[in-house]
């Protein structure tokens, strides 16, 4: 296996291993919510801007301003947004991730507490909504062991894996080795199947996320309403599960609170829903079930 930092343009190649998903599982999907609202920048935080990340239009607000539509349309997705896919899920007795930035769920300890009691797997996705590669080594160091501390009082629990805001910085992976208790993380988007990378001479277990099959698109004019989220999400799941009959992989599905949420973009996640529970082929679960599956069925020293 190569050095977390070194690029692998090769992976798996034309023949990648069986993922002997339980119960012979032709595709494992997975639902990611990212709870980010009142973490991102903001004025009231000290950060000298207003952060207008995936809502409904660029900022036109001077930079050093408060934009107040920007800091609204967080609010919905803490307010509302999480509530209505919340239901969605519990309705459905499905499963999903919280890609959880720990400040944002201080600010709602309801939020949290209903993450808690549904037994959602916990990835952490920082202490702020802010990109890391911005950040000193000691200020990402602080950043990590802060946001770890932050969840296990808010939800009970330490996270099982990370993921960064986009993408991480050169010191990261070996930031959240040394800080200890991950078992994964998801700062890759190069594959469709788990791998190792190798950490301080150890390897390290990548989970590799999508901002394909992501509701970031309304954000940039890919998609328009409930019905093209739910068509985009069912043709890659309809060609993974063909796929699946002789070489079966992952699907991530990335969700934002403050995008999806919205009632006529929540009914085409939960028409997908619907249609992704109604092939029992298909493993709908946790990451940190996907990350556990792989540790014990292709060890690393296997896979080296």
């Amino acid at each position: 296996m190569l050095n977390s930092l070194e690029r692998d343009f090769i992976g798996y190649g034309e023949h990648p291993p069986q993922a002997e998903w339980p119960n012979g599982a032709k595709l494992a999907l997975n639902f990611v919510l990212n709870y980010e609202e009142g973490s991102e920048y903001a004025l009231d935080l000290g950060d000298g801007l207003s952060d207008a990340g995936l809502t409904e239009a660029p900022s036109s607000v001077p930079q050093g301003a408060r934009d107040l539509a920007a800091e609204s349309m967080f609010e919905y997705g803490s307010r509302v947004g999480f509530w209505r896919l919340h239901r969605l899920f519990q309705s459905r007795g499905l499963p999903m991730t919280i890609y959880a930035c720990a400040l944002a769920l201080e600010r709602n300890p309801d939020a949290a507490r209903a993450i808690a009691a549904a037994d959602y797997d916990i990835c952490c996705h920082g202490w702020r909504w802010v990109e890391h590669y911005k950040l000193s080594e000691a200020e990402e160091r602080a950043h990590i062991a802060r946001a770890v501390t932050s969840l296990q009082k808010t939800v009970g629990k330490a996270p099982d894996g990370w993921y960064c805001r986009y993408g991480p910085s050169v010191n990261t992976r070996r930031l959240v080795t040394e800080h200890g208790g991950f078992l994964y993380d998801s700062d890759s988007y190069a594959d469709e199947l788990p791998f190792y990378v190798e950490q301080d001479g150890a390897p390290r277990l990548v989970v590799p996320y999508t901002l394909t099959n992501n509701d970031l698109k309304w954000s940039t004019g890919n998609l328009s309403d409930g019905e093209s989220f739910y068509r985009s999400l069912k043709e890659s799941f309809d060609m993974l599960l063909e796929e699946g009959a002789t070489t079966p992989k992952m699907m991530n599905v990335g969700l934002h609170m403050r995008l999806v949420g919205h009632p006529g973009r929540a009914s085409g996640l939960a028409r997908f829903l619907d249609y992704a529970r109604s092939k029992p082929e298909v493993w709908i679960c946790k990451r940190v079930d996907i990350a556990r599956h792989w540790l014990q069925r292709h060890p690393p020293e296997a896979a080296a």
